[in-house]
């Protein structure tokens, strides 16, 4: 108790230079928890977007790689993925739903308005599979999957842009130079990871393929059933697709694969921003370690009494470390204060930029705080500790 009031009467008796001693902790723990904040925050986004569409969902790719991202990207093979494959998939066990899916770039034409947009190619299953909901009319028909219907469905963008705030349904456009009839429009879903999926027209897979003159899909995304391990389902669909193309010239990506991948490289961009704020931290640490030596050297004849009046040297250690002690837990609740609520201000002036103050991130700065600010002290108080009392006394 005596150390305690005897090491906090040491810090208020230099009230200005311990508040600026305090402040260069502080801000590192701001920045640690601000910059964390961000991390995580992007973190929780990108993961709530891949998980927005279910996480029982399996994506077949055409071509064999071992890199797991964004399906879809890998468009060349020895055998592309075809229609048939698609409807053979969606017979296994387990597997409730199938969307083969072909993406393309088109015109979309009504009376005089026009817009360049992209174009997917897929089947009635896609609500269902990727979570889409319809907000006027219906999705496409579950029409023969190799002579379907001329219909479309419109992104909530798109709809807004060519009709405004007009009812579309039995209307016909023109979409690459074809003509379809509007049978449905859907509920606005926003963005996934810079993809526009309102800005988006649906129709049947078939006639996309004929469209862009393409031989093969791009993917196939399968919906199995909850219960099922995504492993079993991934090896049922391996050895379906090797009975049909001889090899393995295919890539299968589940979304467990996919969320432990980007998990694992947003985790890395989080620590790697937190890591940028402990450079403040340390800086603070420089600066508890520069006010401490100083305070020792100022203190020098008041050591040497301690040690007359009969202070061991592990009491005068234990005095000079509570002092640190003291100024980093000082700046390390301040910067929580400061950090937190930067932080909480951010989101609301930057309301599109995810921000998450996440509890065990200010446990740790905090818990740095204190031991930066003790590692810091160690070499100051060891020395005031060592100091013999005769030369300390005559140093006065």
């Amino acid at each position: 108790m005596d150390l305690t009031l005897y090491a906090a009467g040491a810090v208020a008796a230099q009230p200005l230079r311990a508040g600026l001693t305090a402040l260069g902790i502080a801000v590192g723990v701001a920045a640690v928890i601000l910059l964390t904040a961000i991390g995580e925050g992007v973190h929780r986004y990108v993961l709530a977007e891949f998980t927005q569409f279910g996480t029982n969902l399996l994506a077949i790719t055409p071509g064999k790689t071992q890199t797991f991202g964004v399906s879809g990207a890998m468009v060349s093979t020895t055998r592309p993925l075809s229609l048939e494959d698609a409807a053979a998939l969606a017979r296994l066990d387990g597997i409730t739903a199938a969307v083969p899916v072909i993406q393309g770039n088109a015109s979309v034409e009504f009376g005089e308005r026009g817009r360049r947009t992209t174009v997917l190619g897929v089947n009635h299953q896609v609500p269902a599979v990727w979570q889409l909901r319809v907000r006027m009319g219906r999705f496409l028909p579950a029409d023969d999957t190799g002579h379907p219907r001329a219909y479309a469905v419109l992104g909530a963008k798109l709809h807004r842009e060519l009709f405004g705030d007009h009812n579309p349904l039995g209307q016909r456009i023109r979409v690459g130079g074809e003509r379809y009839r509007i049978v449905g429009v859907m509920a606005p879903k926003g963005q996934l990871l810079g993809f526009d999926l309102d800005d988006t027209i649906y129709l049947p897979v078939a006639k996309v393929m004929a469209m862009f003159d393409r031989e093969g899909l791009m993917e196939v995304d399968l919906l199995y059933r909850p219960e099922m391990a995504s492993e079993a389902v991934a090896a049922a669909v391996r050895s379906t697709l090797m009975r049909r193309h001889g090899h393995e010239d295919f890539t299968i990506t589940t979304q467990d694969q996919m969320l432990e991948v980007l998990g694992s490289i947003l985790g890395i961009l989080t620590v790697a921003v937190g890591a940028l704020g402990g450079i403040s931290l340390l800086v603070g640490g420089v600066g508890i370690l520069t006010i401490m030596t100083i305070s020792v050297h100022e203190r020098t004849a008041e050591i040497g009494l301690l040690r007359a009046l009969g202070a061991r040297p592990n009491q005068i250690l234990a005095l000079f470390l509570a002092e640190s002690a003291a100024l980093s837990a000082a700046g390390g609740l301040a910067g929580l204060m400061a950090g937190t609520g930067l932080a909480r201000g951010l989101a609301v002036l930057v309301p599109k930029l995810p921000v998450h103050v996440a509890w065990e991130y200010l446990i740790l700065a905090a818990a740095l705080a204190v031991v930066i600010g003790l590692a810091a002290g160690v070499a100051p108080a060891a020395r005031a500790s060592r100091t013999p009392p005769v030369e300390a006394l005559r140093s006065e």
